[in-house]
């Protein structure tokens, strides 16, 4: 039986949807099967994303029972995907999300639900579809706000919410620091994603991050966030990542506690394809 993962945040443009792509594709290159969902209905992009631009049956058919829900997926590489109607009408079942992805959770080891930017009906059904989920958050203080509201809602709703995806991130003094995010926000940072003008680029060519830019530190991170996920030891050999054994960053220490908590340690090492 699969896993339903929300990808929350109650702002826009903290790259959510990039996420989404970014840790489905991490997740497909260890092999396991993953179905990315648009559940922001009225403002849907995620198949813009994979140049999936005007699809002709989508989630909104299937919520609207005129569809098969099969029928609205599509293939793209090792992803397959759930979009919603880019023009379409109000979806005035939002709250049946959860049951029309129930079945498909034999089909799917992962699937992963782009939330809408906004604490409504439609975040609140992707919430509520959810096994668990992860926040994506920026250092500044107005997105921090938002996240606490995220937590709050998703705690509320009885969804764990396993970790913060920090997102956008220079690395600058200017920003709020990882120690404050934590402690404000009282759930663990388990990705630092540097900000990188590739991520735009990837969006231009229709492709997830990291097949853009494989050997970049933000696509490090959506790897050891997704093998922390499938309960697999992957540590890939880099100057950089050995130096960075010797004083780890808070993330990965709160990889390595998530691990432990849910899966045994003496899996095996494995890399993505």
């Amino acid at each position: 039986m699969g896993k339903s993962v929300g990808i929350l945040s109650l702002k826009g443009g903290v790259g959510k949807t990039s996420t989404v792509v970014a840790l489905g594709q991490a997740l497909a290159d260890f092999g396991k099967s993953v179905l990315l969902v648009d559940a922001n209905f009225s403002a849907p992009n995620l198949g813009m994303h994979l140049n999936i631009i005007d699809p002709e049956t989508t989630l909104h058919h299937v919520l609207e029972r005129t569809a098969n829900i099969l029928d609205a997926i599509y293939v793209v590489g090792k992803l397959h995907v759930l979009p919603a109607s880019l023009f379409g009408d109000e979806v005035k079942n939002p709250l049946a999300l959860k049951d029309k992805l129930k079945n498909l959770k034999r089909k799917y080891d992962y699937i992963l639900i782009d939330s809408a930017p906004a604490l409504n009906e439609e975040s609140l059904a992707a919430t509520l579809a959810s096994d668990e989920a992860f926040v994506v958050t920026t250092p500044d203080y107005p997105t921090l706000s938002t996240t606490i509201k995220a937590i709050k809602a998703a705690a509320q709703r009885g969804t764990k919410i396993n970790g913060l995806i920090l997102n956008k991130v220079y690395g600058k003094n200017f920003e709020l620091s990882l120690k404050d995010i934590e402690n404000t926000a009282e759930v663990p940072v388990l990705a630092v994603i540097p900000h990188d003008k590739d991520f735009t680029r990837a969006l231009s060519e229709f492709k997830p991050y990291p097949l853009v830019k494989p050997n970049s530190e933000g696509t490090s991170e959506f790897r050891k966030l997704a093998a922390t996920m499938i309960g697999v030891k992957y540590k890939p050999f880099s100057i950089k990542e050995f130096f960075t054994t010797l004083t780890p960053p808070k993330q990965e220490i709160n990889r390595e506690i998530f691990y432990r908590q849910i899966f045994n340690e003496n899996q095996q090492t494995q890399s993505p394809n």
